[in-house]
């Protein structure tokens, strides 16, 4: 258990800059790249137990911000047509 958590440690401390910034050229708002970043992070840490190659891993975060991306931008198109 320690070791999974040190490298998630890991990669959060040598990625977060890049995911944030990427969400942040995504969404133009610091506060929904700051959401989208911990849940790039959160979706990713489900998956580094069986995931070795971290260019996938990579990927798999930047996945994340685009997914989460799209559902926030739905949702808030939702909540500003009713």
């Amino acid at each position: 258990m320690k070791r999974g958590r040190a490298r998630f440690d890991t990669l959060v401390a040598r990625y977060y800059p890049a995911v944030y910034g990427f969400a942040s050229r995504l969404t133009d708002d610091p506060r929904e790249a700051v959401l989208l970043t911990h849940e790039a992070f959160t979706t990713t840490r489900k998956q580094l137990r069986t995931r070795r190659n971290e260019v996938e891993l990579v990927k798999t975060l930047l996945d994340a911000v685009i997914r989460a991306g799209f559902v926030a931008a739905r949702f808030e198109s939702h909540v500003t047509a009713a």
